[in-house]
């Protein structure tokens, strides 16, 4: 099974060049499954119904994965239990709505997609160890072998000792968040594929997406400035294509950096 991850979608940017992309990423490898971080498919921050059935309907994208930016846009609240091509981060506390995992089929084999969120530089959420143990048990028993794991965190250590942690009980373990594409794409021991992060897709002369004055401002005067998505200049593309067999074990992972005008 071959699966095609798409890093961050930062905003309309983003959309954009995953529209211009995706068509021939497809015929090129030929993916049976495609995922993409959308927490920040929405204008940068969040993400909405309008966007979801942009990226899921028009382009044909199986599961959006999300991560802590998830709530921003305060009407996926009401809208999250039916949008059932999203998870949202599984260690929220109980009670959280959404999806924590989900499951689709491809070419008759299940595969199942977790969503957790790292704890280190980030706010206290549940134990994201103990959430892949109970939701991987939980998907081994329902008889699936493919497992797709988007750890969306900012320490790369962190990251790591969760790959580690899951080499072997899972597909693949994939770092998003910190929008940077990481060269340390590998395959571990017991058949696990594993990047730190898969990057961002959106705009290239940017920091991680966004536009550069603001980002600047707060960081020379400490105060407050809004971001928005930088939308001119060229566009990138990040992600990743893993290929893995029938037993669910990783054979090969190769990450995507395409940059457009």
């Amino acid at each position: 099974m071959i699966t095609l991850f798409i890093g961050d979608i930062i905003g309309s940017p983003g959309r954009a060049v995953t529209q211009k992309l995706l068509p021939g990423l497809k015929q090129k490898y030929a993916p049976d499954l495609i995922i993409a971080n959308g927490e920040n498919a929405t204008h940068g921050n969040g993400l909405n119904r309008a966007t979801y059935e942009e990226l899921t309907g028009k382009m044909e994208i199986d599961v959006l994965t999300s991560g802590n930016h998830i709530w921003d846009k305060k009407e996926i609240f009401r809208d999250l239990a039916s949008l059932t091509k999203l998870v949202r981060p599984a260690n929220y506390p109980p009670g959280t709505p959404g999806q924590e995992k989900v499951i689709v089929e491809c070419n008759g084999e299940k595969v199942g997609i977790i969503n957790l969120l790292g704890r280190v530089f980030m706010p206290t959420y549940d134990d994201p160890f103990r959430a892949a143990d109970r939701l991987v048990a939980e998907l081994q028993k329902q008889g699936v072998k493919q497992i797709i794991v988007d750890i969306h965190a900012e320490a790369t250590s962190e990251k790591a000792a969760l790959a580690w942690y899951l080499d072997g009980r899972v597909s693949a373990v994939i770092g998003t968040h910190t929008h940077v594409q990481t060269a340390d794409e590998r395959l571990m021991p017991q058949g696990t594929a594993f990047i730190t992060d898969a990057g961002q897709t959106g705009a290239y002369n940017s920091i991680i997406g966004v536009q550069k004055a603001p980002v600047l401002k707060r960081f020379l005067t400490m105060m407050y400035e809004s971001f928005e998505p930088e939308s001119s200049g060229p566009m990138q593309f990040n992600g990743v294509v893993i290929e893995t067999d029938f037993r669910g074990k990783a054979k090969s992972i190769q990450r995507i950096y395409e940059v457009v005008n």
